[in-house]
This record gives structure tokens, C-alpha cells and sequence, in this order.
């Protein structure tokens, strides 16, 4: 519960990259609705389970793009990414576990569903580029207990921030994608009070329930 949780130190920022099986003949974001609209209700695509990230990306492209496709929800997001291998599934959001297969060419990335493109994919456009705005921009930081004493998590704030701007912890989220955000745990409270507001719109919107 978010009253239980004191926000401390924002440390990542890592986009949600939108990728398709190869055998799907696809080869952008436009011709991903397209071929949607055209085969109503025949697409699926995956998440690491109900009310995830993964689904609630999902269910934005769905309602942006007013196009039909069935959500599968896995415990895990490995499981997923294997079906999605398998031609189980046909499309899914992730970030760092599909990066290898992106690489190796056995996924195809369409799209980048945040405000910026990712530093490890620049030329792959951003949903927004490509015609439909689903933008989301998760936020990974560091939380204490609530009631924990206002210079305890100063102290953490400054020392997250030194260590995570440093050439090792830089070069750590570089491996994944990640990019380094700071900042003071006035701003990250705020910040998570709007993805809050926000994300709870859509998931209100959808219907999505936590089984």
C-alpha cells in the first residue's frame, strides 16, 4: 500500500519496447494496427500477469489504436517471452529480457512506448513517432518504511544518487537500457502520485481486476 512506503530515491528510468514474433507479417507500428483491424480479435499478446506494466501497455495500445486483441497473462514474464518465441503469442511489451532476443533477430522491435527513444535502439522510433501515443516511462527507486525519520532518508537520497552516478553504476544501467534519474524524495513522491492518478484512469477504464 502506497501510505505504507515512504518514497526515498528514484534510480531508473527503462522504456517498455514493443515487439512482435517474427512470423507475424509485420514490420512497424502502422502495420501492427493495420493488420489488428484487419484480422479483428486474432491477435494476442502477453504480460507478466493481470494489472502488470506489461498489461496495463497493453491495454493502451488496445484502447489508443481501437483495435481487438486478447490479453494472456503469465506468472513471469520469462514464461511469456517463450511463448511469444514459440508463436504462442503475437505481441507483448518488455524491457531488458527482450533486448537479447531483439539483437539476435528472433523479435521484432517496433516501437518504444516512452517520450524518448532508447539509447540502445535510436533508430527505432517512439510510439508517439509512429503514429500512436502510448507513452510509459517506468520509474524503479528505493522505498523505506513509513514513519522512517526525515534525515535517515536524506542521508539515503544523497548516497543512492553519488553511487548510481558513478562510471560503475552508469555503466551497469547501460547493460539493460536503463537510464539514471534523480531525484529529491519530494519530487519522486510526486512524481509517483501522478503515474498513480494516471495509470489508475486506465486500469478503471479497462476493467482490469487482480485475481
Amino acid at each position: 500500500m502506497a501510505k505504507d512506503l515512504l518514497p526515498v530515491a528514484p534510480v531508473t528510468s527503462v522504456a517498455l519496447l514493443l515487439v512482435v514474433r517474427t512470423s507475424l507479417p509485420v514490420r512497424s507500428l502502422a502495420e501492427l494496427i493495420a493488420y489488428a483491424r484487419a484480422n479483428p480479435g486474432k491477435l494476442s499478446y502477453g504480460s507478466s500477469g493481470i494489472g502488470s506494466a506489461l498489461h496495463i501497455a497493453g491495454e493502451m495500445l488496445v484502447h489508443t489504436a481501437k483495435i481487438q486483441a486478447t490479453h494472456v497473462p503469465y506468472k513471469g514474464v520469462v514464461l511469456a517471452i517463450t511463448d511469444l518465441l514459440g508463436d504462442q503469442l503475437d505481441f507483448m511489451f518488455d524491457t531488458a529480457p527482450v533486448i537479447p532476443h531483439i539483437k539476435t533477430g528472433k523479435l521484432r522491435l517496433l516501437a518504444v512506448a516512452r517520450a524518448a527513444r532508447s539509447p540502445i535502439f535510436p533508430d527505432t522510433p517512439t510510439m508517439a513517432e509512429a503514429g500512436t501515443d502510448v507513452s510509459m516511462d517506468p520509474v524503479h527507486g528505493l522505498y523505506a518504511p513509513a514513519g522512517t525519520p526525515r534525515g535517515i532518508v536524506t542521508r539515503l537520497n544523497r548516497e543512492i544518487g553519488r553511487i548510481m552516478q558513478t562510471a560503475e553504476g552508469r555503466a551497469a544501467l547501460a547493460l539493460i537500457g536503463a537510464e539514471l534519474v534523480t531525484a529529491s524524495p519530494e519530487e519522486f513522491a510526486a512524481r509517483q502520485r501522478r503515474e498513480r492518478e494516471r495509470f489508475g484512469a486506465i486500469v478503471r477504464e479497462a476493467n482490469i481486476r487482480v485475481e
